[in-house]
């Protein structure tokens, strides 16, 4: 016998718990069901070593929602009343290089041009170009990225009628390398800004990269990184804490086999133990591309095809979260205090070649590993004058060597902590207390939503960003033929990260349900 509800969400990363939020606010009676017996996805905080360390397993700093009215206007209460809590230190990056030099980027603009001036003072005056036309175009990223995307062919009309328009479009397209040897000179100040694009897991060289250079920056300087006190998963706490005060439920080990169709509208969802629960008004799905034709009913099979031809990125991430007895002491003669820490070498071709090395199934001859440890900002992660790190790099899905990863990333782990010795100096046996690893297959057996380890759920290409991600059909997070099904996760429109793209999906269901998405919203 099936349970009713209006609203029922498949999966509870932050995205689908946004949405689900949105509608209970709105008055509808909801329901989230989550397959693990833990909620958040990607966004959550555990004791992964021994009790009294916290730490975030996947994301670590929430950048890009602190633009989203759901917290920039607190749409939803989740600071004022659900007590969620950030830190915004004023360093929210540095690159820390091999020789020892580092180069930081601030929230305050002339911090950091007085930084880069240390490698040129031509790269500094062109830092302070870059970041005055990177606040430029911040009017327009807030308008875009926290509602249903604008179709592609609008879009492009629309900026080929004007000169600034066809400057942006042509940025857009370029790899940041290329558009980095337009900007600076120096190669430290280059890598510096490459790695940017390694953080979306690609290669500086890959086409249509180097317009993040400006969304990074732009959101670097006018929000900063925002550290959630008490751990990562605070937003998911907050997010089911209001759920649960507007009447809904957040169910744990449930896991959706399907979803099904009547009348071509999505109907109910049925769990793997056959549980079924109605969904009157509609179903949020975090559903995979890969996975659509398997869990829903009687989609068109062009969509389906498309959907399962999505591509996923070559390399997936691998992470090592320690427990420390003290904080890190880096080989550098500046405190290094930033939420995202870069190791790179001082030549920025090994940044470059170690990309090429991924995409042809090998190991990065030099490994491309950040660095955050955020007891430092939030002393809570930790007892008193002990840390955590994370520490992250990428390699392929496939073991280079033919082995498997639950057997190999204890080893390829000792790999990364030896290479990071070379920029920190008490990375040792006397300061680990414990550590846990993650490969890129433990990351799939996480979520469904990272496939292949993949955080961005598929490749953020050109064919797959925008209202094309991750298809044409799928862009704007309906699906054609299945009304009141909509999508959200990290393969949908803007891509991965915390963006809090749940929001998206809530507008249009708020349309197709004539409800006054003003009533919830303050932006």
């Amino acid at each position: 016998m099936s349970q009713a509800y209006d609203v029922v969400a498949i999966g509870s990363g932050h995205n689908g718990l946004v949405a689900a939020a949105y509608l209970a606010a709105a008055g509808k009676k909801v329901l989230v069901l989550e397959r693990n017996e833990w909620f958040g996805g990607g966004v959550v905080t555990k004791p992964l070593t021994v009790p009294g360390f916290r730490h975030d397993q996947h994301s670590m700093a929430h950048i890009f929602i602190q633009g989203n009215p759901l917290l920039r206007n607190d749409d939803l209460g989740l600071k004022s009343r659900f007590g969620l809590r950030y830190a915004f230190p004023e360093c929210p990056m540095m690159s820390v290089f091999e020789d020892g030099s580092t180069l930081a980027l601030f929230r305050d603009r002339e911090r950091s041009v007085t930084e880069i001036a240390k490698f040129s003072q031509k790269d500094a005056e062109q830092f302070r170009r870059l970041s005055e036309t990177a606040a430029g175009f911040m009017p327009m990223l807030l308008g875009g990225l926290y509602s249903p995307p604008a179709p592609v062919g609008a879009s492009n009309a629309l900026m080929d009628q004007s000169r600034e328009g066809r400057e942006l479009w042509r940025m857009m397209q370029m790899s940041i390398h290329d558009l980095l040897e337009e900007w600076f000179e120096h190669p430290k100040v280059q890598m510096h800004f490459a790695r940017i694009a390694g953080e979306n897991l690609c290669s500086p060289d890959e086409a249509a990269t180097g317009f993040g250079v400006f969304v990074f920056l732009g959101f670097l300087e006018m929000f900063g990184f925002g550290v959630a006190i008490g751990g990562s998963g605070e937003l998911t706490r907050a997010l089911i804490d209001c759920i649960k005060a507007h009447g809904g439920e957040v169910i744990a080990s449930a896991d959706v086999a399907r979803v099904t169709v009547r009348n071509g509208r999505a109907a109910s969802v049925v769990t793997s133990d056959g549980r079924e629960y109605e969904a009157r008004d509609g179903v949020i799905g975090s559903i995979h591309p890969h996975d659509l034709g398997k869990m829903v009913e009687g989609v068109d099979p062009w969509v389906v095809k498309t959907a399962e031809r999505t591509r996923i990125t070559s390399p997936g991430c691998i992470t090592v979260h320690t427990a420390l007895n003290e904080p890190l002491k880096f080989r550098t003669h500046d405190p290094v205090r930033a939420v995202m820490i870069e190791l790179l070498p001082n030549d920025y071709n090994l940044l470059r070649q170690g990309f090429d090395d991924l995409r042809y199934g090998g190991f990065a001859r030099h490994p491309l590993v950040g660095v955050g440890s955020l007891s430092l900002h939030d002393p809570s992660r930790a007892p008193d004058g002990k840390a955590v790190m994370h520490a992250w790099d990428y390699v392929t899905y496939d073991h280079p060597e033919g082995r498997s990863w639950d057997d190999a990333k204890e080893d390829y782990a000792r790999v990364m902590l030896n290479h990071m010795g070379k920029f920190i100096e008490n990375l040792d046996a006397g300061n680990i207390i414990a550590k846990h690893v993650d490969s890129p297959v433990d990351m799939e057996r996480t979520s469904s939503s990272f496939r292949r380890g993949d955080l961005h759920g598929v490749a953020a290409t050109t064919y797959q960003s925008n209202a094309w991600r991750p298809t044409p059909e799928l862009g704007r997070g309906t699906v054609p033929g299945v009304e009141r099904l909509y999508l959200v996760g990290p393969f949908q429109y803007p891509g991965g990260g915390v963006f809090g793209a749940g929001r998206a999906a809530a507008m249009t269901m708020f349309d197709d349900l004539n409800l006054d998405f003003g009533k919830v919203s303050k932006g």
